[in-house]
């Protein structure tokens, strides 16, 4: 933990440091550039809301009794804003030989207007131009992000010239070969190998590792990751065309256009019952005409039929039930994009979960604090903090300790000035634990081994734990001496960095002028809700779900092995991530992703169906998911899955009451004299029906299945294991 030459500095206090922002060094904190293609850009979305403010504008005063010169141009507005592009679209289809549902509700609302059924003619409208709007705005904001991602790349790098010097490029310019300099800082500008220098580097863009990983001379870099505190020289071996972070563009956007068309159940058989409609319509008005009937009672007869045919009631018994369950899960903090994601979540029978941000909470926090005896009091009056923990200067049975507080607050000074997030999980946990903290100066850092700074008059170094003796270590001469001279000190503290490793902790140990006196053991916290989740969803599906990370094996086995997950697949790439969700249904799976990070999207492009978690989810991972989890909980996950199911279920009783119904009516009219009057009775009788039990669900007690995790650890648990990234 030798510190590198550095201009001395006095630490801001605590509470300066609280307020300043997050900074660009943290992986998940550093957010893609924002493209967002506004809402009224789109002319769908123009012409939508054109028909539903002349809709709102004309029920009012239709319904207050005022004559129909009032509403009736506003209605027209209505039809002509909202409809003019489904029936254009209709009529494409129509043309290459395909009728469509579009151009049949059309002739469903012009028909209803017909008969003064005006109202319900453009109330069908504006929910059809609407839904259109939806799908063309959210298509533009998933384009928008995968062209964002393309930011993260930066657009100049520096190139190292034959002779030494420095040249700045377009990124797109570098070669395979090719050497440049990433200053600390700034986002590797191509995928190559470290020739010469040590930092940490952030690769939660493209792995998901929620903690930065150590680079040094033969280990491989990407472009758009961001560098740490140190400078590193890099070998191009990868074209910028090719690089990681441009296959995860092409595979979000090759899994969006090979993605099975989705359809709701009605829209799979509207081929067939809008050809069949219009037939029967036609032949029941031609052939009692051909047969010598009175062509105004075979007209009358065929727009009755026509009327009780119409597929408005089944239309209705299919999106009511939805729309509410799309509202119920929106009320509980889940967003549904569309009533196609929300029938096909009730159908997945597999599930895949990242780790990093998904299972665990994507933010790396102290979760233990190990005093070693012989350290003696250091401070006069921080405060003592955790239960079953002395204050300064008190004896345990080893010698004196320096106590909980005492620890933390030689460590939170030390790293105050640190950018580095295991530095600022060590400032939080002091301030969160009330510790008052000393300033510190002289502060110096060394990429790849940890900081040092003067506090109370004492070096204090925070960084990688004490090797055993015998081995290697990076150690200044004064260090050396002064660990020989504390051996049992040296001992105890590779002994507990030793025990928090094998608990999957990153173990930090903070060193006061030379000699050992504490341990910190650090992790990305599992959710407390995560082992039910999993439980949950294992239940629902019959199978267990399968663990998809990019992070090392050792800390995926930790996080499977506490939540219940056997089948564990871990340092993927983006691209194996999807090769694993494609092999699985391929076998005939319906996999749900869940996912937030940049790394993720592929997946979630290419599942079945993907959900993201969006408290810290990435812009790419939020466009790209089906649904999203905005107050990242987990255990909305398997009530969201309960509640398609119970919509599914919906929709199919209010298909047979509209089937009922319109068989019914249909008969009558063809066997019998059928009214009109009656006949559109019936048929709005059985479209409130359908309506009214479709709207069930939006009763909150709809929203079951969702449990709290009541027997997980307070806190959470621990996800990440091994040395300190870029400080080992």
């Amino acid at each position: 933990m030798s510190p590198s030459p550095s201009t001395s500095t006095s630490t801001p206090t605590l509470d300066e440091r609280a307020d300043r922002p997050a900074p660009a060094a943290t992986g998940r904190a550093a957010a893609l550039p924002r493209r967002r293609t506004p809402a009224f850009a789109l002319t769908e979305t123009r012409w939508a809301a054109a028909a539903t403010a002349a809709f709102l504008l004309a029920l009012p005063l239709q319904l207050s009794g005022l004559g129909a010169w009032w509403w009736g141009p506003l209605y027209a507005v209505a039809y002509a804003a909202g409809g003019w592009e489904p029936a254009l679209a209709g009529l494409r289809s129509l043309r290459s030989g395909t009728l469509d549902v579009d151009l049949l509700m059309i002739g469903a609302a012009l028909g209803a207007a017909a008969i003064g059924q005006v109202l319900d003619g453009a109330l069908l409208i504006v929910i059809f131009a609407t839904s259109g709007a939806l799908e063309a705005l959210a298509t533009a904001r998933t384009a928008d992000s995968v062209r964002g991602l393309l930011d993260l790349a930066p657009a100049t790098a520096v190139r190292i010239t034959a002779d030494g010097g420095e040249q700045t490029v377009d990124s797109r310019e570098l070669r395979i070969g090719d050497t440049v300099l990433v200053r600390p800082g700034e986002r590797v500008g191509a995928d190559g190998m470290v020739l010469a220098g040590a930092s940490e580097v952030d690769q939660a863009t493209i792995t998901g590792e929620p903690l930065p990983a150590a680079k040094g001379p033969g280990d491989e870099v990407f472009a758009g990751t961001l560098n740490g505190t140190g400078a590193l020289r890099i070998a191009v071996r990868r074209d910028p065309a090719d690089s990681v972070i441009a296959r995860i563009v092409a595979m979000v956007e090759e899994a969006s256009r090979t993605k099975a068309p989705t359809q709701l159940f009605i829209e799979k058989v509207e081929q067939r019952y809008s050809l069949a409609m219009v037939a029967a319509t036609l032949a029941v008005f031609l052939v009692p005409l051909t047969l010598g009937a009175d062509p105004t009672g075979a007209l009358l007869r065929a727009m009755t039929f026509m009327i009780v045919a119409s597929p408005c009631a089944v239309v209705l018994a299919t999106m009511p039930p939805l729309l509410s369950a799309i509202a119920t899960a929106g009320r509980h903090g889940v967003l549904v994009k569309s009533a196609v994601v929300m029938e096909r979540l009730g159908r997945v029978d597999a599930v895949a979960l990242d780790k990093t941000g998904t299972l665990t909470e994507g933010t790396p926090r102290v979760t233990d604090v190990v005093e070693l005896p012989g350290a003696g009091p250091a401070l006069s009056g921080p405060k003592s903090a955790g239960p079953g923990n002395t204050g300064p200067g008190s004896t345990r049975s080893g010698g004196p300790v320096l106590g909980r507080a005492g620890l933390l607050a030689l460590a939170a000074a030390a790293e105050r000035s640190s950018e580095h997030p295991l530095a600022r999980a060590i400032v939080a946990a002091a301030r969160e634990e009330g510790v008052a903290v000393p300033e510190a100066t002289d502060f110096a850092s060394t990429p790849g081994e940890g900081v040092t700074a003067t506090v109370l008059g004492r070096t204090i170094a925070v960084g990688a734990p004490p090797r055993p003796t015998g081995t290697a270590a990076q150690t200044t001469a004064s260090e050396t001496t002064a660990v020989q001279t504390t051996a049992s000190g040296g001992t105890a503290a590779a002994d507990a960095a030793a025990d928090l490793e094998r608990r999957g902790r990153t173990a930090v140990v903070v060193l006061r002028d030379g000699a050992p006196v504490g341990v910190l053991g650090i992790a990305d916290r599992l959710r407390p809700d995560a082992a039910a989740t999993v439980r949950d969803l294992t239940a629902l599906t019959g199978a267990a779900p399968v663990l998809l990370t990019g992070d090392n094996p050792r800390a995926a086995a930790l996080v499977a092995a506490e939540v219940g997950i056997t089948d564990v697949r871990a340092g993927l790439l983006p691209r194996d991530k999807v090769a694993a969700v494609r092999e699985r249904q391929a076998a005939g799976g319906k996999v749900m992703v869940i996912g937030d990070g940049v790394n993720d999207a592929p997946a979630l492009a290419a599942a079945f169906t993907g959900l993201a978690m969006g408290r810290a989810g990435s812009d790419l991972a939020l466009e790209t998911a089906d649904a999203v989890v905005v107050r990242d909980e987990l255990a909305a996950v398997p009530a969201l899955v309960t509640l398609s199911r119970r919509a599914r279920r919906l929709v199919v009783q209010n298909l047979v009451v509209a089937s009922v119904f319109i068989t019914a009516l249909v008969l009558w009219d063809l066997l019998g004299t059928l009214p009109l009057p009656l006949g559109v009775l019936g048929h709005e009788g059985s479209t409130v029906i359908v309506g009214l039990n479709g709207l069930r669900l939006l009763r909150d007690s709809a929203w079951h299945g969702r449990r709290r995790a009541d027997g997980g650890r307070a806190g959470g648990g621990r996800a990440d294991g091994g040395r300190v990234p870029g400080r080992s």
